[in-house]
């Protein structure tokens, strides 16, 4: 029987299997790595990551983590970030130096803004090459890309020597899961290939990063006893619920509370709950707002949230940053910004809402008969909260009209579509009309099944990066997400002007024949702010794209594509077939580019500022 191939390695590569043992500082690395089962490593080779590159042509031999190699750096960055978002596990990201750290930058902010763990590896050139001007120098006498990822990582260091980097890789690793961000080494071209003596590392790093489940006992007490007391309770998701969504869904229904998210919790639930009002804050619907303003509203409970701009409804001073808040939190810069609430929580989510369960039980507060969905009179589901201009999701006509299409794709899309949208008016059209059903969080855990209410996967079906907000995110974050989610249909929802920034990263989900459906909304003109200019009383300059065919330029690269000009072109595609191939597909959508998007508030906070 011959030998098996990994997926990602070549038949040359599978001949060098027999080739002697080496183990060097990109070892070491990669074999830290392993323990923690990272898959992969996005980035771009280059001269002085070689070593690092080398060392993973030998782990990929032996079936262990592989490269993925991204077209942009930053791109590489997203892969990462949307690699992590949905597995639990470190995302890895490298470029070579001088530029490549560059352009890392912008990728490693958003996952420190989005406060996903990474690992970000970058090189230098030689030591001895430090202060001579040598190509691409990074060092701190020349372009310091060290000192460049101060500010957007937890932990930032140079390795001098072979000696530092285990325990300073440790220290990385440990850094960004326990601050819930990036943490960069940089290891100097010689230093990377230096011969290291140990065939493994010294630290069992699993074990390191185990946290036993914690809660600050004396406020959960404090919060049980105003939950009890309360005669009406809103709870607040935001996105570090994760899989602790259910069993706060679960305490709200036990108290007969309301539910709402923050636009990035909005995939963590399903939008069909009857408990369940919509989306507050950013492009968020009308009915989470009278929920929270509702005078016989006591207490709001806010959970996982940043409490930013768009999490927070501009820093709404009126229903949720007051007397009445509870904030309930695992990380503390967090609630740092939430000083006038009642009360702070801390802990682990999923520690304290079991322990809120068991103890409302203990009351005789227990979740009712579930309500099953509103349906209409053709038996389908029927959300529970208002859409703006909901005639608009109804309106066949042309150009294609963006509440059409995102109210249509979650009907045409299996269940199981993970939908990530990119900056602009994609964020905005998504997150007010694009509802997924998950059947998932409508079941009711708990009741002999063993998860208590856990949710199965991680990151949510509907996923965005609100906080830093870079334009092409979605893009590249597509590819990590298909990689970590196989088996699930992943669409990318992205704008034209995204798509000529990025779109370049369609070709890596092609080369590694990912089930990836890139949705561009296509209406020649960058859209949030050609509307945002109209709204705010600005003057009409910069928003103007060219006329791009982006099927065209999909065939071109070798992707499959179709061109939507009508509502009846996205009806007589076969969506199941396209889900079911091994490769993106590129749908070239025109819209109308007279609709405005739900993005009021945005402009509100612009005014204000």
């Amino acid at each position: 029987m011959s030998a098996q191939i990994h997926p990602f390695q070549s038949p040359s590569e599978s001949a060098a299997a027999s080739a002697p043992v080496v183990f060097e500082g990109g070892d070491l690395i990669l074999s830290h790595l392993e323990q923690l089962g990272v898959e992969y490593v996005f980035g771009i080779p280059g001269g002085a990551i070689e070593p690092l590159y080398n060392a993973l042509a030998r782990s990929r031999r032996r079936g262990g983590i592989g490269p993925v190699v991204a077209r942009h750096e930053t791109g590489a960055a997203f892969m990462a970030e949307g690699y992590a978002r949905n597995t639990g596990k470190l995302g890895v990201c490298c470029s070579t130096t001088g530029p490549g750290a560059t352009n890392l930058i912008t990728g490693v902010a958003s996952a420190f803004e989005n406060q996903i763990p990474m690992l970000v590896i970058t090189p230098q050139t030689a030591l001895s090459h430090f202060g001579r001007k040598a190509l691409q120098e990074s060092s701190d006498t020349a372009v310091d890309t060290v000192g460049m990822f101060r500010h957007c990582t937890h932990y930032n260091t140079m390795v001098s020597h072979i000696d530092q980097l285990e325990h300073k890789l440790a220290s990385a690793i440990m850094t960004a899961f326990n601050s819930s961000g990036p943490a960069h080494i940089s290891v100097p071209l010689d230093v990377m290939r230096t011969a290291v003596a140990s065939a493994g590392p010294s630290y069992n790093l699993a074990s390191l990063l185990a946290r036993p489940a914690w809660k600050d006992e004396t406020a959960l007490d404090a919060f049980i006893d105003l939950l009890l007391g309360s005669r009406k309770a809103v709870f607040v998701l935001g996105s570090g619920c994760q899989e602790a969504a259910g069993l706060i869904l679960r305490t709200a229904m036990t108290l007969n509370a309301v539910v709402v998210t923050t636009p990035d919790g909005k995939g963590l639930i399903s939008p069909f709950h009857p408990s369940y009002r919509g989306v507050f804050s950013f492009a968020g619907h009308e009915s989470s707002e009278r929920a929270l303003r509702d005078p016989e509203v006591d207490l709001v409970v806010t959970v996982g949230n940043m409490m930013s701009e768009w999490s927070s409804n501009n820093w709404d001073r009126e229903t949720l940053l007051t007397s009445q808040l509870v904030h309930v939190d695992a990380n503390e810069s967090n609630l740092t910004r939430s000083p006038m609430a009642r009360l702070h929580v801390r802990g682990s989510i999923d520690a304290i809402f079991e322990t809120l369960i068991a103890e409302l039980g203990k009351h005789d507060r227990h979740v009712g008969v579930i309500e099953p969905p509103a349906t209409d009179e053709n038996g389908g589901s029927v959300l529970p909260f208002e859409i703006s201009n909901f005639t608009k999701c109804l309106d066949t006509s042309c150009p294609i009209k963006p509440q059409w299409l995102m109210t249509k794709l979650t009907q045409l899309f299996p269940p199981n579509t993970r939908y990530l949208a990119d900056a602009g008016n994609s964020f905005a059209w998504s997150t007010h009309y694009l509802n997924p059903f998950d059947r998932r969080v409508l079941d009711r855990r708990g009741s002999g099944r063993g998860d208590r209410g856990r949710r199965s996967a991680r990151g949510g079906l509907f996923q965005a990066g609100f906080e830093f907000a870079p334009m092409g995110w979605a893009i590249g974050n597509a590819v990590g997400t298909a990689l970590a989610r196989p088996g699930d249909p992943v669409v990318c929802i992205t704008g034209d002007g995204s798509m000529l920034m990025s779109g370049q990263e369609i070709t890596v989900a092609q080369q590694l024949g990912l089930p990836v459906i890139y949705i561009v909304l296509n209406d020649s003109r960058l859209g949030m702010v050609a509307h945002g200019q109209q709204l705010g009383g600005g003057e009409a300059i910069g928003a103007d794209l060219p006329s791009v065919d982006f099927r065209r330029l999909a065939e071109a690269m070798g992707v499959r594509a179709y061109l939507i000009q009508t509502p009846q072109d996205l009806m007589n595609l076969n969506i199941p077939g396209i889900c079911q191939q091994h490769s993106p597909t590129l749908l070239d959508v025109r819209i109308d580019p007279r609709e405005i998007p739900p993005i009021e508030r945005r402009i509100e906070a612009l005014r204000d500022m």
